[in-house]
């Protein structure tokens, strides 16, 4: 069974910086997709960021600009870099890896103040 522990959340004020990070239990090379979620309260799972095998990555509209993902093949992590944050950031972030089934993580809280 593949584990994600994703580290990194907490409480920023506007503007500031967070850097979430999540360690798969196996070589992530495996996956075809890794990528990060988030779900504020009364709202849907929505997606932020997206890495593909080959390296090319996918933004929600809103973080383009903003925010980074990226991928150490030798930590068996992936990152997601979050600068310039807003308050409408604040949420539960995901990490997601995908094979032939989507595996989870448990969910670090980032929140944001005005």
């Amino acid at each position: 069974q593949v584990q994600l522990v994703e580290s990194g959340g907490g409480l920023v004020q506007a503007g500031g910086s967070l850097r979430l990070s999540c360690e798969a239990s196996e070589n992530i090379g495996s996956f075809n997709v890794l990528g990060w979620y988030r779900q504020a309260p009364g709202k849907q799972r929505e997606m932020v960021a997206l890495i593909f095998t080959g390296g090319n990555t996918v933004y929600r509209d809103s973080v383009k600009g903003r925010f980074t993902i990226s991928r150490d093949n030798a930590k068996n992590t992936v990152n997601l870099q979050m600068n310039s944050l807003k308050p409408e950031d604040t949420a539960v972030y995901y990490c997601n890896a995908q094979k032939r089934l989507p595996y989870w993580g448990q969910g670090t809280q980032v929140t944001v103040s005005s």
